[in-house]
């Protein structure tokens, strides 16, 4: 069962990791993100110390017998708080009465904790249980309080977020909505999954009737399920726009290929270090830099008539006034390159002329060219970029 949990809380960790994946000054600077990265962290933190192996080797190396349950409990706790504290941010409002209801909930939860260390102190817990020490203990004086206190604690913070959720998801739509079921689902799957579950086979232990399956059976993968979707409800808000728009720059980076293969050799703009991880909008950027440093570098090299010779073909062949003008500029650029290549001096002709993809903001107009560029027909090509022989009789 260990390796289980294990394997849920390094996946339930793994999502504030790419939380982070962003400028350090701009995450603490961001309490949302900063309280969505705390309230995952601790999820996995609650499912890394429940997990038997580890409550094991606590109670080894403290030599306390069940020295790992308040500490989990306690984690438990922290993890409910953490989640008031971000459905707090979340939901936003002015400045200071969201410092207030943060207040509110880590001095509630604060208190609970330390209440929970000094049942456990008080209680009667030498035989160490590892995987049911809820219903082991059920009827054991202080260790009864304080089960029931953990349980008590989270149970009021997951049905709060049901509350909101419920009430919220009426309120927004897109992503956000979508966010707020998954974390509904989550929410419920853990108060029926793994509260409902513990209470019953704790009560039934008060009643004489042995129901630990529930506990320990039961509940935590109960637990496990309920917490990733409260994450992945968390994070898909945040994470999948920032995804998105890194698949639209690899793909825009890789439409700028054939054009970035052309104005290459004439570009000066410093090439960055290698980086293999680098995230596609950055390498999207450098690119995007580097073209425009080369589009300058070759713009004494354009020749009006190469262009005019392009663009009267292009409206020949029925294409729009803009598809004209792009194929134009595509031949023209080509015309550049080549000169600039072979050395040649640079064309009497107006060689400020501006490029449609340097009038317009964003990687649009590149993206345009480049495609221009590698969908123009080899003999348009051609014909327009090679000087006119003299027609001998």
């Amino acid at each position: 069962m260990s390796l289980v949990v294990y394997l849920a809380a390094f996946v339930f960790g793994m999502t504030s990791v790419l939380l982070f994946r962003r400028p350090r000054r701009a995450t603490l600077a961001d309490p949302l993100t900063l309280s969505t990265c705390a309230a995952i962290i601790l999820g996995a933190l609650v499912l890394v110390c429940a997990a038997p192996a580890t409550l094991a080797t606590v109670n080894s190396l403290t030599g306390v017998p069940n020295f790992g349950a308040p500490l989990t409990y306690g984690m438990l706790c922290a993890y409910s708080c953490a989640v008031l504290v971000l459905l707090i941010n979340w939901r936003g409002g002015s400045r200071e009465r969201v410092r207030r209801m943060v207040l509110r909930s880590v001095a509630a939860y604060g208190l609970l904790v330390a209440v929970i260390v000094v049942l456990f102190l008080l209680a009667d817990a030498d035989t160490e249980r590892l995987t049911d020490l809820d219903t082991y203990y059920a009827n054991t004086p202080f260790m009864r309080e304080m089960i029931l206190l953990y349980l008590v604690g989270h149970s009021a913070a997951m049905l709060v977020m049901c509350a909101v959720c419920v009430k919220w998801g009426r309120e927004v739509r897109g992503l956000l909505r979508v966010g707020l079921r998954l974390i509904l689902v989550g929410a419920l799957l853990d108060v029926v999954g793994f509260q409902l579950t513990k209470y019953t086979a704790v009560v039934a232990r008060w009643y004489g009737h042995d129901l630990d399956f529930l506990s320990t059976t039961v509940a935590p993968p109960m637990a496990s399920l309920a917490a990733l979707l409260c994450s992945a409800g968390f994070a898909l808000p945040r994470l999948l726009p920032a995804a998105r728009a890194q698949w639209r720059g690899f793909g825009d980076y890789r439409r700028l290929g054939p054009l970035w293969y052309l104005v290459r050799p004439a570009s000066t703009a410093p090439r960055p270090g290698a980086s293999w991880w680098q995230l596609p909008q950055a390498r999207l950027q450098w690119r995007e830099v580097s073209i425009h440093d080369g589009l300058l570098a070759l713009a004494p090299y354009f020749d009006r008539r190469v262009r005019e010779r392009a663009r009267d073909t292009a409206l020949r062949a029925g294409r729009s006034p803009h598809e004209a003008r792009l194929a134009a500029e595509a031949a023209m650029l080509a015309d550049a390159a080549r000169r600039a290549a072979a050395r040649e001096e640079p064309p009497d002709t107006d060689g400020g002329y501006r490029l449609h993809a340097t009038e317009v903001s964003g990687t649009g107009g590149l993206v345009e060219l480049a495609r221009a560029l590698h969908g123009a027909p080899s003999s348009l090509t051609r014909t327009v970029t090679e000087p006119e022989e003299p027609h001998v009789a």
